[in-house]
C-alpha cells in the first residue's frame, strides 16, 4: 500500500474526505505493512517503463489500469483504473483516479505520478493502458486539468461493488467511466445522466456470481462492501453487476471511443 502523503485535488476534498495521513486503495482492506524494498523497486521499475511507453504513445491522456488484486477467481486482469495525462509544464504524466480510505466507507479523489499509482501493494507489477481516440482525448485533457470539473461526479460514499446504474454508491472504475459520459457529453452533468449516456453507448457492466453467504460475510467484515443499491430479483439470484476495468477496456474498444489495449510490464 502506499502510506506518502498524496496531493489532493482541491482543498474542499482536502478538509472533508481525504485526510491524507489516512492510507488509501482501490477497494482493498487495509494493511499497516510497509512496502518492502523489492516492491518498491518492482513499482518504480514497472512506472519507469509505463512512461517510456506513454512518451512513445504520442498520446496526452491514455486509460491507465493496474494489477492490484487477485481476480482470477472472477476472470478479470485488472482491478483499478485511472486517467494518465501529459502534465506538459512538469515534463511528467500525472494520473487522476478515486481511492477508497482504508477501513471507511469514504472515498476521494487524488493526483498522483505514476511511481505512487502503481505502488499501492499490487498483486502482481502490471499494467495495462489503453489510448482514446483524439476526440476523447481533447474532451478529458481540460477536465482532467481543472479540480471542479473532475471532481463533478464525484459521490464520496464507496462501495467496492456498486451497482453501476445507481447513485447511491460509487467506486473508483465507476468514477472514471461517469466522468468520461461527462467529458464526451457535457450536458450529462450528474450522475443520472451520465449513466443513461453510458446506456445508449452501449455499456454493459461485468455481473459477477456472488452466493447469499459469500455476500454476507463481505458485508459484515468490510466498510468498503455493500449490496442494498442493486436490484432485489439481481441480488438474490446471485448476480453482482459493477464496474469493472475489462468491462471499460471492451466498452472503449467496442464503441470506437478506444484502440486496443496494451499490457505493460
Amino acid at each position: 500500500m502506499s502510506t506518502a502523503p498524496n496531493r489532493a485535488l482541491s482543498a474542499a476534498f482536502c478538509a472533508a474526505s481525504l485526510l491524507l495521513a489516512t492510507p488509501a486503495h482501490a477497494g482493498q482492506n487495509c494493511d499497516a505493512k510497509p512496502p518492502g524494498v523489492a516492491q518498491v523497486a518492482q513499482s518504480l521499475e514497472l512506472a519507469a517503463r509505463t512512461a517510456q511507453w506513454l512518451d512513445a504513445s504520442g498520446a496526452r491522456v491514455v486509460v491507465l489500469a493496474r494489477r492490484g488484486q487477485n481476480l482470477d477467481e472472477w476472470g478479470l486482469r485488472y482491478s483499478h483504473l485511472g486517467y494518465a495525462y501529459r502534465d506538459e509544464a512538469a515534463g511528467a504524466w500525472r494520473v487522476v483516479h478515486k481511492l477508497n480510505q482504508c477501513g471507511t466507507a469514504s472515498s476521494g479523489l487524488y493526483r498522483q505520478g505514476l511511481g505512487e499509482f502503481f505502488m499501492d501493494d499490487l498483486y502482481r507489477p502490471e499494467g495495462g493502458a489503453i489510448v482514446p481516440s483524439t476526440a476523447v482525448q481533447d474532451a478529458l485533457l481540460p477536465l482532467l486539468q481543472d479540480n471542479t470539473r473532475v471532481a463533478t461526479l464525484h459521490t464520496p460514499s464507496y462501495n467496492m461493488l456498486a451497482y453501476p446504474w445507481s447513485q447511491r454508491y460509487q467506486q473508483s472504475n465507476q468514477w472514471a467511466l461517469e466522468t468520461l459520459a461527462y467529458a464526451m457529453e457535457p450536458g450529462a452533468g450528474n450522475r443520472a445522466r451520465a449513466q443513461a449516456w453510458l446506456q445508449f453507448k452501449g455499456y454493459q457492466p461485468t455481473v459477477l456470481r456472488i452466493g447469499a453467504m459469500k455476500r454476507l460475510g463481505a458485508r459484515v467484515g468490510t466498510a468498503h462492501i455493500a449490496f442494498d443499491d442493486h436490484p432485489s430479483e439481481q441480488r438474490y439470484g446471485d448476480r453482482i453487476a459493477t464496474v469493472t476495468v475489462d468491462s471499460v477496456f471492451t466498452f472503449l474498444q467496442a464503441s470506437g471511443l478506444g484502440g486496443a489495449a496494451q499490457a505493460l510490464r
